[in-house]
């Protein structure tokens, strides 16, 4: 016959590996929802940017989709987590950098106009589907069926080595 107080204390034991084996399945599906999609607009003739190409479109180097489809860039506002991610991981810049690089591009006459700031994933999500040639990013739980996600290179949200976690 086991004491209860051994049996009391041996419980304890075995639950904390079930927590822990809890705690690290929720954080792996956590951080699958995290990721943050590149999202288009159907019309969009690319299924898949390296991301080099994708740098190229947000930093306003390449404009254009086709020769008739302008690349519209609609990026959150300034405190959105999705624009901190892409700060850092596509523009490598911090939040004065990116608006001086605008404002310079604009001044120059390299560009007509900078990103259209939008203020909710949801607000990103329909102008993305009234503007041909639009492209934005946000979670990749957000994304409803219908619109195009853009492949990183070859990986999606989700996935192995994908660029934007």
């Amino acid at each position: 016959m086991v004491p209860s107080g051994l049996l009391k204390k041996m419980s304890r034991l075995l639950l904390i590996p079930g927590f822990l084996l809890a705690f690290f399945l929720l954080s792996a599906v956590a951080q699958a929802t995290e990721d943050i999609a590149l999202v288009a607009h159907p019309a969009v003739p690319v299924d898949n940017l390296s991301f080099v190409q994708a740098r190229k479109i947000l930093l306003g180097n390449h404009q254009y989709w086709s020769p008739d489809l302008r690349v519209t860039l609609l990026i959150r506002a300034p405190v959105a987590p999705e624009r901190d991610i892409i700060l850092e991981k596509f523009y490598q810049m911090s939040e004065p950098q990116f608006r001086q690089h605008w404002i310079s591009k604009i001044f120059r006459a390299e560009a007509t106009s900078g990103p259209k700031v939008v203020f909710s994933s949801d607000m990103a999500l329909e102008l993305l589907v009234l503007i041909p040639g639009s492209i934005t990013f946000v979670r990749a739980d957000e994304v409803p069926k219908g619109l195009k996600v853009i492949q990183i290179d070859g990986r999606l949200p989700g996935e192995p080595g994908y660029s934007l976690q």
